[in-house]
């Protein structure tokens, strides 16, 4: 490969400093960050690797805790995805009947913690009408105004018109905005 005077200011994606690279193609400042970088990309696949095999391993388990009416804190982790501290307050506390069957062997209801964990539905909105985006400028108060008239500051006006969304138009110096939805807001 031919070399070239070329001096390349780049940035190492290892250690993050700068340095002077002769290609184009060039990652890294020396050998010791690239060889770095490749032992922790393998690092980094190896654990992923490891999850995945923990996790098909685990499908089984959680198709048969599925099917079994009482289950360990230990299955209900696994199940529920909370600590087991986090069950064994809600036991003491009263809200998960549980029952001792001896050293290490409390089980809980698994239909009591799935009506406690279950997924609540929310009601879906109404669709509201679409935002009318061009207001004529008879249609608009300017920012001032809209802090005259409700005693705000202009920047807390800005604050809420940017928090609820509110379109703005800008026009020279002064930023105008919809009457309805101020109105409607205030």
């Amino acid at each position: 490969m031919a070399k070239s005077n070329l001096k390349i200011p780049k940035v190492c994606e290892q250690c993050e400093q700068p340095f002077e690279a002769k290609t184009v193609a060039t990652r890294f400042c020396s050998p010791y960050c690239a060889n770095k970088s490749g032992r922790e990309r393998k690092k980094r696949a190896k654990e992923t690797e490891l999850k995945q095999t923990l996790l098909e391993k685990s499908i089984d388990k959680i198709a048969d805790i599925q099917t079994r009416p009482y289950i360990s804190i230990t299955e209900a982790t696994i199940l529920f995805g909370i600590s087991k501290d986090t069950i064994r307050r809600l036991i003491l506390a009263g809200k998960i009947p549980a029952f001792n069957l001896g050293q290490r062997l409390t089980r809980i209801s698994r239909l009591h913690m799935e009506a406690m964990f279950s997924t609540v539905d929310l009601p879906e909105a109404p669709e509201e009408e679409p935002i009318r985006i061009h207001y004529e400028i008879n249609e608009c108060y300017k920012i001032g105004e809209v802090s005259e008239k409700f005693g705000v500051s202009p920047s807390t006006v800005n604050k809420i018109i940017r928090r609820y969304g509110i379109p703005r138009r800008q026009i020279g110096k002064f930023v105008y905005v919809p009457k309805e939805q101020i109105d409607k807001l205030f």
